[in-house]
């Protein structure tokens, strides 16, 4: 029996060597969303905290906010706005995802690298992309997350992701489907560059050490990395476009630059800051949870490519 299960090894590495050896094509535009989709549904009650902590005009503390939502909205009061969570990242991160791999994929050079400088101004388009196509989603999970705090006569109810997004348009017209759009593409931008490239770039870094093989816990090394780096460049636009976004109708909107004057002058420099360490604890484990998953998808899709089209890539 080892005789033949090694003949048998012998025989398929053979089989596999002569196979055409082809560059790897770009992969399918919607696993990056899936991905993403999958992990916001575990850290949504981390998203869920910030979003609470950053419509706070006054002081406040994580703790605070999560004694809050027991209290007054019980256990499933944490995944207030989920269907509009998981919305969000169908279009913000499936356009930020596909837009950001289909250009990397275009750039690479003939030993399939994209130059460091390539790879953040792809990031920087595709953020760009990403919060544009997000910025409805946004508006309604913003309103869904925060609406348990608000008094009983204020609340919008809204029944579901669609439902936010009809009621938005009804009552205070369709461009408040793209209020905050301003600093949601800023953070779109920044976070997408940050976290995507980042963790790109963290990974080959590691990858090039004779310490990390390309492997769950060099994905996770990386990922932890990245959310560092996009959390705290995202802080002060993540702050701007909630209190933007969360205005409805009969309050009083606030632009961009009003709404970051305030933050300074009633706030200081912290307020611009408010809710990082929720904002890092959800973004580090829906970081990590995201590449994790979306690796996992490429591997199954390249395997399963190259098992389809007879092919080994190089």
């Amino acid at each position: 029996m080892p005789a033949a299960a090694a003949l048998a090894n012998n025989t398929y590495r053979e089989t596999q060597s002569d196979l055409p050896l082809v560059k790897k094509p770009a992969q399918p535009f919607y696993l990056g969303g899936l991905a993403a989709c999958a992990s916001v549904s575990i850290s949504h009650p981390l998203d869920l905290i910030k979003v609470r902590l950053q419509t706070q005009t006054g002081g406040g503390s994580s703790l605070g906010v999560i004694k809050s939502i027991y209290k007054n909205e019980g256990p499933l009061g944490f995944y207030s706005g989920l269907s509009a969570a998981v919305f969000r990242q169908l279009t913000y991160s499936t356009v930020r995802f596909g837009v950001y791999d289909t250009l990397k994929q275009h750039y690479q050079d003939e030993n399939g690298k994209t130059p460091m400088g390539t790879t953040i101004a792809i990031g920087l388009v595709a953020g760009m992309f990403g919060g544009i196509a997000g910025n409805p989603g946004d508006v309604v999970n913003v309103r869904m997350q925060n609406d348990g705090s608000l008094p009983p006569n204020l609340r919008r109810n809204y029944k579901n992701a669609l439902d936010g997004l009809y009621k938005i348009a009804r009552n205070d017209g369709a461009g408040a489907l793209f209020s905050g759009l301003g600093p949601n593409v800023g953070r779109a931008i920044l976070i997408t560059a940050a976290q995507l490239c980042s963790y790109d770039i963290f990974k080959q870094a590691l990858l090039s050490t004779p310490y990390f093989k390309d492997n769950i816990g060099t994905h996770f090394s990386a990922s932890i990395l990245a959310s560092l780096v996009a959390t705290t460049l995202s802080s002060p636009f993540d702050v701007i476009k909630t209190r933007v976004m969360n205005a409805g109708a009969g309050e009083a909107k606030q632009s961009i630059v009003g709404a970051f004057s305030s933050i300074l002058r009633n706030e200081g420099i912290g307020g611009l800051f408010k809710g990082w360490t929720p904002s890092f604890l959800r973004l580090g484990p829906q970081t990590i949870g995201t590449f994790i998953i979306l690796e996992k998808l490429r591997e199954f899709y390249y395997d399963s490519y190259a098992k389809r089209h007879k092919v080994r890539f190089a």
